[in-house]
């Protein structure tokens, strides 16, 4: 975790890593394509959820018996937070991560808002991934549209055109996974575009985001 000053910081940044080249556990997490179902939220990626700390029984809000010995990614970082912006009214945070940490990043704040912490959810000023997986179905990815609307968090999916990562896990009969929002892709040369996964809430949404974004194209551009 990062932030903006050393004295009285109101910006925080959480970082998520990716996967390291040599990381067995987290090159395993990566290609583990089983998924878990939440009733009203979707398929969520198992990997990913077991990485950032999911428990035998899903995602209780409180640990009640905590294991001193294992801490766990989400409910750390969770009670980092809330220490947090319960000493400065003032304090935002930004949440980020490249690869597999793009994906605990968006699954980070999905399990923030399946717990209704809304407080944290008011102070989170945007989610943005680099090279992001899949992490879920399209029933999970309407679930977070409607969250980072509700609660106005800005969410940008970063994509260079020759990483494969952002191609997994699959979207096809057998897996179903979707990506959802809108993303920045980068062409072999750097050019920037907008793309529009097919995950057809997402497409709705992009309309009303898409003059803003023709906007910073031709600023860009010009």
């Amino acid at each position: 975790m990062f932030q903006d000053t050393k004295a009285d910081p109101n910006l925080f940044v959480l970082a998520f890593r990716g996967t390291e080249p040599f990381d067995a556990y987290g090159w395993a997490t990566d290609v583990d394509l089983s998924w878990y179902k939440f009733k009203g939220i979707g398929q969520i990626h198992r990997g990913f959820m077991k990485a950032l700390g999911s428990q035998n029984n899903g995602w209780p809000k409180e640990i009640i018996e905590p294991d001193h010995d294992h801490l766990y990614a989400y409910y750390e970082t969770r009670q980092m937070l809330r220490d947090i912006v319960s000493k400065n009214e003032q304090a935002k945070f930004i949440v980020t991560g490249h690869s597999l940490g793009g994906a605990l990043a968006i699954l980070f704040v999905a399990v923030l808002t399946m717990h209704g912490e809304a407080e944290l959810l008011e102070r989170l000023e945007g989610v943005y991934t680099f090279g992001q997986p899949r992490v879920g179905d399209e029933e999970f990815g309407e679930y977070m549209i409607d969250g980072l609307k509700k609660h106005k968090v800005k969410y940008l999916r970063y994509v260079y055109c020759n990483d494969m990562v952002p191609r997994v896990p699959f979207d096809n009969n057998c897996f179903f996974y979707k990506h959802f929002w809108e993303c920045k892709y980068y062409t072999s040369w750097y050019k920037e575009k907008v793309s529009v996964p097919s995950l057809s809430l997402s497409l709705s949404l992009s309309l009303s985001l898409s003059i803003s974004y023709a906007v910073d194209e031709q600023l860009m551009h010009s």
